[in-house]
Parts: C-alpha cells; structure tokens; sequence
C-alpha cells in the first residue's frame, strides 16, 4: 500500500522544493521518481514557470506530462515500484474545470454559470478528486501531491475564479483526509499537520 503524502501552501512559499527533496529522500537506485506534471504551457509566462521546475529536478526523474486524466495515470503506475511526485494538483483542477465548462457551453461571466458548476461540475470534479485521493492509497508507489490554498487572499471578482476558489479548498479537504501525512509550507519551512490537526478535531468530538 502507498505512502500518500500531500504538500500544500500559498504562492511561492516552498512547496515545490520541499515535495522534490522528500521525494529524493524517499527515492533510492532502484525506485526512481515518477514526476507527473500537470501544466499546459499556454502562454510564455507558464513557459517560463515550467522551465525553471525542469532546471531544479534531477535529468533522471521520468517525466509524464498529463494536464486532465489523472485517475487514468495512476492506475498505469499502480504497481511501480517507485515514488510520484505529482505537481500541481490545483492546475489539475484548473485544466478540469475550464474542461467542463467548455463542454457546457459556459463563458467565464455567463449569468448561468454558477448554477451550473455548483449543481453539476463541481460534484462531477469532487467525485474525481475523492477517485484520485483513494488510488493514491492504494496503489504500490509512494505518493507525493503538491497543492495550492488559493483561498487565503482577496475574494475573486467573477464567478469562475469564485467557484474554483471553493472547488481548490474542497478538493484539498478530500485530499487531507485520504493522505497518511499533511505538510504546510510557509517561507520555505514545513511544517506537518494533519495529525496534530485529527488531535485536536477528535477532542471536540468527544466534548459534544
């Protein structure tokens, strides 16, 4: 059974290079590290953002650029015995989410597309989460996600950055609660979580 450990964050606080070490650290001769990325380079900006994670991983690290079907992926990997490194999953859930409401014919300000996300996409897109959270489990290779908390900041102005806002911090929770550990990086430092967290939960459980 897996190692299922999830990183997770704000902007530029570490995330990346603590999951690369711990991912080296678990890693040895003959159980390489499987890094999946999840970033479509659409823009130069991205471009750049790609290149610099490329020049800060090992050259020997396998590569699998999958920016949509990550439950497909895992289950290829299933019986690898190695570690993944997946980054990121919110880019994940950003490629999902413009996925969907493409497909529904959503544009970005449509007065619609709240109903639309809230009754139909987004339970769509927890379900894969909760798929991909219970793979990371089970399958043989340790499991390492990165994530974003991207709800720390000013509340977005249209309703597309507001309902991936709340499906970011949702699909965050189903991960926490599947991974064996949870770290916070903040200024470079983690910090892990979870089981001080469960600690404290289980207490006010017991005091009801």
């Amino acid at each position: 059974m897996s190692q299922f450990t999830l990183i997770t964050g704000g902007s530029r606080s570490g995330k990346s290079s603590f999951a690369e070490l711990l991912a080296a650290h678990t890693a040895y001769p003959d159980r390489p590290v499987i890094y999946i990325a999840t970033a479509q380079i659409l823009d130069e900006e991205m471009a750049h953002r790609v290149k610099k994670h490329q020049q800060q991983r090992p050259a020997t690290w396998q590569l699998i650029e999958e920016p949509l079907n990550i439950p497909n992926t895992l289950q290829k990997l299933k019986e690898t015995n190695g570690v993944i490194l997946l980054d990121c999953v919110t880019l994940w859930l950003t490629n999902l989410l413009l996925s969907e409401t493409e497909k529904n014919g959503q544009a970005s300000q449509s007065a619609h597309l709240t109903q639309t996300i809230y009754e139909s996409i987004e339970p769509k897109l927890l379900s894969l989460v909760q798929e991909v959270g219970l793979l990371a489990q089970k399958i043989q290779p340790s499991v390492i996600f990165v994530t974003n908390e991207v709800g720390q900041g000013i509340v977005p102005e249209n309703p597309l950055s507001r309902a991936y806002r709340d499906l970011a911090g949702r699909s965050n929770q189903i991960l926490a609660q599947s991974a064996d550990k949870v770290y916070w990086v903040t200024a470079g430092l983690p910090m892990e979580i979870k089981h001080s967290g469960e600690a404290i939960l289980s207490s006010l459980h017991k005091e009801r």
